[in-house]
């Protein structure tokens, strides 16, 4: 066979520094579009983008020569550096170090953009940390509680 094919899609989710609320409703909307922009500029496609003042999803398709750990590597520099250049007035702008990533089946793939699209809703009755540990559980992801947080 020659050639690649896949269909690789994520849900990511990450959280500013210190779960500090720096992502303002004057900040979203161009975080977001710039966020957009570095997918789609290392050659992949962002399906969906939400989340609240201190943490967000993305739903996104990337190539498989991409690595998800280089791909937020970028998305955070770039983005950083991106609010604390363009955006005055801002606390110094951060990402945590860490982040969560799932696989997502394309049969799954409009639930899941619905969810990250009702983010600011579905915080209305739950926190992030509540949120973050039950994505863990359902994913089935082995993690020490001791240590998310850092």
């Amino acid at each position: 066979m020659s050639g690649t094919y896949s269909n690789l899609v994520y849900h990511i989710v990450f959280s500013t520094k210190n779960r500090y609320r720096l992502i303002t409703h004057a900040l979203e909307a161009d975080l977001y579009k710039y966020v957009g922009g570095i997918i789609r500029e290392i050659g992949g496609v962002c399906l969906e983008i939400n989340g609240t003042s201190d943490h967000v999803h993305l739903l996104t398709k990337l190539p498989p020569k991409l690595a998800i750990s280089n791909v937020l590597r970028t998305i955070k520099a770039n983005s950083s550096k991106w609010a604390n250049e363009s955006k005055q007035g801002l606390r110094k702008f951060g990402w945590q170090d860490g982040y969560a990533s799932f696989s997502v089946s394309k049969s799954q793939i409009h639930s899941v953009q619905r969810y990250v699209r009702k983010q600011k809703e579905h915080h209305t009755q739950t926190d992030f940390k509540t949120e973050f540990i039950e994505l863990l559980n359902k994913h089935d992801v082995d993690y020490d509680e001791r240590y998310i947080w850092n």
